[in-house]
């Protein structure tokens, strides 16, 4: 669930389940790597890059020992290009806030981003992967069907005339990354298409049983990308999914299974990776995934990478981490998981999601307040220092 200043909603809300505590066996071929999601370039950028004011240069060197081998870049279009007679503005000012919660140190939108992005890049590791989510009012087709959770026009199909200025936005973040020195080698078209608060209609009628348009609508984003990274310099692949960890259907969600089996095979199959939203308290959805995947008969199938996870804080509001009584439970619940995707051949990377907690969406690593870490930043950290994505889990860090 990607929450960007702006936006809020949750996922869906299936019955927690606890993770199983599996015994490790040798490391799979490609292991478990590690990323991480974070907006501010104060948190990112390495030392001597860009000031980064207390308490920022304190939690920026804790993100750096996570030692990152991803990092997740969320584009807002709706606020990048609000009119379409402009180009996307990747020098909008931010406040630097979480939404509007404290401690705030203002920077000067993507391009200090991707500035930030090359500084660490520049030190080995971070990869990245940019993913898109938000329709511009005046990209947005009309809406027609069951709207039970949407967000409105910024959830609407991007009508097909709107589709040229989509790739021309990504050419224009590529050419800023390359100005900043950054490389955006990875991207997925659409922030949780699955579900109607990112992408509505979900469904023509608001029964479970009407049949699904999430892969309809995705299907056109998904070639506009594949055309854009086609034509621009260097070598930029296609990452298909980013889903909600949705296990069965609803009126407001497609079941993973559901979307995927939408798709054309050409196009899953031209993937190179398939990013799954998984937290912990949810039902795992990589079975699921992985099914459907090879239902494909793909000559190769795109790996799982895990592009959001985490876990809830104690009090959160949360619906998948209800139930959690502690934060060592929790974090113990989340090495349980990193283990068992260790152990999955099928899954070779896992996400944080994200560094500095968002109020609405609790599920960080430090709070928004940026005043404590919780337990689960020691895990990460293990994880990521370990001496490659192959090496054996980390012991629990949990205490």
């Amino acid at each position: 669930m990607t929450l960007l200043a702006g936006c809020g909603g949750g996922p869906p809300t299936p019955t927690p389940t606890p993770s199983p505590s599996p015994t490790a066996t040798a490391a799979p071929a490609e292991g478990l790597a590690v990323g991480i999601t974070e907006l501010s370039p104060l948190l990112v950028a390495a030392p001597g890059a860009r000031d980064a004011p207390d308490p920022f240069a304190r939690w920026r060197d804790q993100l750096a020992a996570i030692h990152p081998r991803y990092y997740r870049l969320a584009l807002s279009w709706n606020t990048l290009q609000p009119d379409p007679a402009q180009p996307p503005n990747l020098d909008q000012p931010q406040t630097g806030c979480m939404r509007d919660k404290p401690p705030c140190s203002p920077w000067a939108g993507v391009r200090d981003q991707l500035r930030a992005l090359a500084s660490r890049q520049r030190q080995g590791g971070w990869e990245a992967l940019v993913v898109i989510t938000g329709t511009p009012a005046w990209a947005a087709a009309p809406q027609q069907g069951c709207l039970e959770g949407s967000a409105g026009p910024v959830s609407a199909p991007i009508k097909p005339e709107a589709l040229p200025a989509y790739r021309t936005l990504i050419g224009d973040v590529l050419a800023a990354a390359r100005s900043a020195g950054a490389t955006l080698r990875y991207w997925s078209p659409w922030n949780e298409p699955n579900l109607a608060y990112f992408v509505s209609p979900q469904r023509a009628a608001c029964d479970p049983g009407s049949p699904s348009l999430a892969a309809r609508t995705y299907v056109p984003v998904a070639e506009a990308m594949r055309q854009a990274l086609a034509a621009a310099p260097g070598d930029q692949q296609l990452v298909l999914g980013e889903t909600a960890g949705a296990t069965t259907d609803s009126a407001r969600r497609t079941s993973v299974g559901s979307f995927i089996g939408g798709l054309p095979r050409e196009l899953v199959c031209s993937a190179a990776a398939w990013a799954q939203h998984a937290y912990v308290g949810a039902p795992d959805p990589v079975d699921a995934v992985s099914s459907a995947l090879d239902a494909k008969g793909c000559d190769r199938v795109p790996p799982i990478w895990i592009t959001e996870t985490g876990v809830g804080a104690v009090d959160t509001q949360f619906a998948l981490t209800r139930g959690i009584r502690s934060e060592g439970e929790g974090c113990r619940r989340l090495h349980d998981a990193l283990v068992r995707w260790w152990r999955d051949p099928r899954v070779t990377a896992a996400f944080q999601y994200t560094f500095r907690e968002d109020n609405l969406f609790r599920v960080g690593l430090v709070s928004t307040d940026l005043a404590a870490a919780r337990p689960v930043l020691r895990e990460w950290q293990a994880w990521g220092q370990r001496p490659d994505p192959a090496a054996p889990p980390p012991p629990d860090s949990c205490g």
